[in-house]
């Protein structure tokens, strides 16, 4: 701890040093952040740190400039983390690396990015751009970056996004001494793939999205290497088990819908796959209902409640096969930026197997902001991160 300490202050200070003079030339601003994953149960399997606290400093910095009257800008987004144990964790990313060049009716992206599809609150259906960073975040919210090029053209009759994706990132996972994997650890960095171009394969995607009256709809359809992997059990040199992730090449189309009605936001996301093993669909939706202005106070309440079906049907392929995820959001609106939110993932298929999550965060003065998660998962003798409920600290200064 006193380590991670001593560097979050070293990078405090060099950031309240460098910055003023770059920024002269370059708009920068990002933040630096410690962080205390704490566990509340010992680890069950042998290679695993058996320690309660799991401290990491992570950074990310964003350099941004324009010229030519704005209709051209460069965007640098550098992303590291540091783990204590899990030197898997420890990862430097590029998470933006971006020229944009800007028309009336045209935009055009070349470089590395991030782009989001979806509209659901707890499974991502149609997202599938870009790699989940998995040893960042278990909710695969945090997303490595992606090389491409993006040509945007802006229609009165909606949006066209034609993707050309050169390259593919692996998925990151836990490593042996990591909390929240599987009883066989993963085989980091030596995947597998269908295409005999492995992951040089250059992947295809094209989008339309438009909103009509209260209705906002995209619709794709995606080409190229899966994003998320099946695992084939494997023997290593010295005899013990190992999990390959392999990579099949996919077809998939993709629609999301989000209805807005006075408070009422009905949403839907649905996919259908075609890969080497299977055909398959999946659909997620549900609604999120605001009360305003909550005893006549600047609070605003959410309700949510969302459902997942897979056509596949088993846990052990996907998390979401046949769920119910009942939450609540409170927006505090005010000067701190104060949020909350709770939520109950059930499986319906099985009443013992749930897991519960709880997020807040909330900025102190103009320059830092405390984050708090807590993850809880149900004892189950098919759950391999059932002992791995855990809290997360997160202190990050803002620059």
């Amino acid at each position: 701890m006193r380590l991670y300490a001593l560097l979050f202050i070293i990078l405090n200070t060099f950031a309240g040093l460098l910055i003023p003079v770059l920024s002269q030339a370059l708009d920068i601003n990002g933040k630096v952040g410690v962080t205390d994953l704490i566990f509340t149960h010992d680890s069950i399997y042998e290679q695993q740190h058996s320690h309660q606290n799991q401290w990491s400093l992570m950074g990310e910095i964003e350099f941004y400039q324009t010229w030519n009257d704005d209709q051209d800008s460069v965007l640098f987004k550098p992303y590291f983390r540091i783990d204590q144990y899990d030197n898997e964790r420890s990862h430097f990313d590029i998470r933006e690396l971006l020229w944009l060049h800007a028309q009336d009716d045209w935009e055009l992206r070349t470089g590395i990015t991030k782009v989001f599809w979806g509209v659901t609150e707890f499974n991502h259906l149609v997202d599938i751009i870009n790699q989940d960073d998995l040893v960042d975040d278990i909710r695969s919210q945090e997303k490595l970056g992606q090389p491409m090029i993006n040509l945007t053209l802006l229609k009165d009759w909606g949006t066209i996004d034609l993707f050309i994706l050169p390259g593919f990132r692996e998925r990151t996972f836990p490593g042996e001494k990591g909390r929240l994997r599987s009883p066989i650890p993963f085989a980091n960095h030596h995947a597998r793939y269908e295409s005999s171009a492995q992951d040089k394969h250059v992947d295809f995607a094209v989008r339309w999205s438009h909103s009509i009256g209260d209705y906002d709809i995209g619709l794709y359809y995606f080409k190229g290497t899966n994003r998320d992997p099946r695992f084939i059990p494997e023997l290593k040199g010295d005899g013990t088990l190992q999990l390959m992730p392999y990579y099949d090449q996919i077809d998939q189309v993709g629609l999301d819908i989000q209805l807005t009605l006075e408070s009422w936001l009905w949403k839907l996301e649905a996919i259908q796959r075609h890969e080497q093993i299977d055909d398959f669909a999946a659909v997620s939706g549900g609604f999120e209902y605001t009360f305003y202005s909550v005893f006549d106070s600047a609070i605003d309440w959410g309700m949510i409640m969302e459902y997942s079906w897979d056509e596949r049907g088993a846990p052990i392929i996907t998390q979401f096969q046949d769920d119910i995820m009942i939450g609540g959001r409170l927006a505090f609106n005010d000067v701190q930026n104060t949020e909350f939110l709770a939520a109950w993932i059930h499986d319906l298929d099985d009443n013992d197997l749930y897991s519960v999550q709880i997020e807040a965060s909330r900025r102190l003065g103009d320059d830092w902001k405390l984050s708090f998660d807590m993850r809880l998962f149900s004892s189950h003798k098919f759950s391999s991160i059932s002992d791995d409920d855990h809290f997360q600290i997160t202190l990050e200064r803002y620059f």
